[in-house]
């Protein structure tokens, strides 16, 4: 198999299912950022950190495949002719959500309470972690404005909301890890 198609060359792509669309559809958009997201994650990933965070980003990783996977299918070709699902893998569950709220709280019971908005910085790979969460926020946004258009799984909007919180805190956990400065934001007066 060719990694090149041509199929793309006049500016449209294929969704699951065959329907061709513009490049710049907001489907296209949606898990698009999805996939810059994964990307993200695959360099906080490698870098030094607590393998126990490599293997969460693992599973946000696999998930993430499976955000696009959904965020690809159009509605009207979720079935095949012969009634079973086009897509034959777990969906996003209640658990995965459940998966990112335990790593949330356990990373943040070892914190100090954060009284102050903090500004991104402090170390590369705590700039990772902030930068991965402001595309996964744009991903947010454009899934639910899919989902606005053309009904989307909406735990697919919950998972992506929630992980943007995992990215926050990983953020600040690495920064205590790593000994980083939090450089708290205090508005001028």
């Amino acid at each position: 198999m060719k990694v090149y198609t041509k199929t793309g060359d006049t500016g449209t792509t294929a969704l699951f299912g065959g329907t061709r669309v513009p490049k710049h559809h907001i489907r296209i958009e949606s898990y698009g950022t999805v996939d810059e997201l994964n990307s993200h994650i695959g360099l906080i990933r490698d870098q030094d950190i607590n393998p126990l965070y490599k293997n969460v980003l693992m599973e946000i990783q696999d998930r993430l495949f499976t955000v696009g996977a959904i965020l690809a299918t159009p509605p009207e070709k979720e079935m095949l002719k012969n009634g079973q699902p086009r897509l034959n893998i777990n969906r996003i569950s209640e658990e995965d959500i459940t998966f990112l709220e335990s790593e949330i709280d356990r990373m943040d019971a070892a914190l100090p309470p954060m009284t102050h908005f903090v500004l991104p910085g402090g170390h590369t790979t705590v700039s990772y972690c902030h930068i991965a969460r402001c595309v996964c926020r744009r991903a947010e946004r454009l899934a639910v404005h899919l989902h606005e258009l053309e009904p989307t799984d909406e735990q697919v909007i919950t998972y992506l909301n929630r992980l943007s919180d995992y990215l926050f805190v990983l953020a600040r956990k690495l920064s205590f890890d790593l000994q980083a400065d939090e450089v708290k934001w205090i508005p001028r007066k």
